[in-house]
């Protein structure tokens, strides 16, 4: 495939599947393995923990967060569709908004982030002021938007091999230069509410990208095994999370009070030799401008799949290249407009992210995995009157009712602490209680489906689902 990519919330066609399964890896490598990903390590340092029970609290948080979201992964080949939109035979082709309102909120919300961290490190190294940089940054990652789901692959790799040599260098520099505070890893200083915060929020935004899974495996042929594509996302997505996390709290333990991201890996660098630093942080940036890219790339499937809800939408190119446009603008003018309340409540934000999305991969998995195994009439997700409905109200309760459980569990920050977790002294253990109610509500509550039936359906549309999707028509 060639030039700018046409097809955007269609069912992919099985002559126009291609790419390779181990493409996944760098992809989900790379778009962890950026500095974004770095602030979500310092949590429990900030707030009191030492540095071996972070980096046992990271490391178990990717583990349980990134099996989520791989699973998701692998629904992608087998579908030909994009995340979000599997959303409706669970909550229904209107209550689907649901979910789509709390993703673009997050695409928005990750963007503003990453290009207020690629403007201070391009004004840190090159200077011309950060509000520049975050405008030059939005608009290369939107050229990368555009171009679609091919150029963000080849990107990936190429950024996946030029990190291992520049973040090696610097890993090595980390752990051989810097000194860290005694009793830095003391085992026996264990302290629960710092280690549940930052288990908390890793795991979040692990699962956090649930959400964009499919986009980057829809194209792949549905020949390639789910345990495969399980893998492939799992390990790259974990192995980068891990990476920069790590270094995260690295840098907090060692920088203590004074650490500010930028500055920090700026000064860490030069200990390796002079200059470094700045080598790091220009390279960093790329990082950066590819993961804004995939978001700004998500938020238009999203956008496209929320007004398809309200009125019918004929997928082309100009539809793809409007809602990507005003993705980038509405992240470009929140980024503009943010203070630095926002980057301190960064934290805050990805417990938000975690709250909101640990129901909907919970209704997501299950309906896939157990209820239905797979087998979806694709033609009537795109259909108003079809049977997965309006109002998919199994999936609408199930999610709600997960949502409501979790709140006395809820700890973010000075904002809200529920009375579980301030008996608790603060420790949030609300991913334990959410994940189990929502998935084992909505596995109750559709003991009824017929799914023999839909696939009977699926069956007898399955010629006329091809060809709608070779005429880049809905079907």
């Amino acid at each position: 495939m060639s030039g700018l990519e046409i097809r955007s919330i269609d069912y992919v066609p099985l002559d126009e599947r291609h790419g390779k399964l181990w493409h996944l890896g760098p992809l989900w490598f790379m778009s962890n393995a950026q500095i974004a990903t770095l602030a979500v390590g310092l949590i429990s340092i900030t707030e009191g923990g030492n540095l071996i029970w972070s980096l046992i609290a990271i490391v178990a948080g990717t583990v349980l967060g990134t099996f989520f979201m791989a699973f998701h992964s692998a629904q992608g080949p087998q579908l030909g569709l994009p995340q979000m939109i599997q959303s409706r035979p669970q909550f229904g082709y209107v209550g689907a908004l649901l979910v789509w309102l709390f993703a673009y909120v997050q695409y928005a919300g990750f963007n503003v982030f990453n290009t207020i961290l690629a403007g201070e490190a391009m004004h840190t190294t090159v200077h011309g002021g950060v509000k520049l940089w975050v405008v030059v940054v939005t608009v290369v990652a939107l050229v990368i938007a555009l171009v679609g789901y091919d150029v963000i692959h080849k990107a990936e790799q190429f950024l996946t091999y030029s990190f291992l040599v520049v973040f090696g260098i610097f890993t090595v520099g980390v752990l051989v230069t810097l000194h860290y505070p005694a009793g830095s890893f003391d085992l026996g200083a264990f302290k629960a509410t710092p280690f549940l915060a930052q288990f908390g929020v890793v795991a979040g935004y692990q699962i956090s990208w649930a959400i964009y899974v499919s986009d980057y495996s829809r194209y792949l042929p549905p020949g390639v095994t789910v345990r495969k594509t399980f893998y492939w996302t799992y390990f790259g997505s974990a192995l980068g999370g891990i990476w920069l996390m790590v270094l995260g709290a690295l840098l907090a333990a060692w920088a203590g009070k004074d650490f500010e991201t930028i500055k920090s890996i700026n000064a860490a660098g030069d200990k390796v030799f002079s200059g470094f630093g700045a080598i790091v942080l220009l390279f960093a940036v790329l990082g950066l401008v590819s993961v804004t890219a995939l978001n700004m790339y998500g938020g238009s499937l999203t956008l496209i799949s929320a007004i398809d809800s309200i009125r019918r939408v004929t997928p082309t190119l100009g539809v793809r290249l409007v809602t990507i446009g005003l993705t980038a603008a509405l992240s470009l003018i929140g980024a503009l407009a943010a203070t630095s309340n926002f980057l301190e409540n960064f934290n805050n934000f990805l417990l938000l992210v975690l709250y909101l999305f640990i129901p909907w991969t919970a209704v997501n998995l299950m309906d896939y995995y157990v209820v239905r195994r797979g087998h979806y009439a694709i033609a009537e997700i795109f259909n108003p009157r079809g049977i997965y409905g309006r109002w998919g109200w199994h999936g609408i309760i199930a999610y709600l009712v997960g949502f409501a459980v979790m709140i006395p569990f809820f700890s973010v920050g000075t904002l809200y602490v529920g009375p579980v977790a301030h008996a608790l002294d603060g420790a949030d253990i609300s991913l334990f209680i959410g994940l189990p109610v929502a998935a084992a509500l909505y596995w109750l509550l559709t003991r009824s489906i017929d799914v023999a039936a839909e696939q009977r359906i699926a069956e007898a549309e399955a010629e006329a689902l091809e060809q709608a999707a070779h005429e880049h028509r809905e079907p």
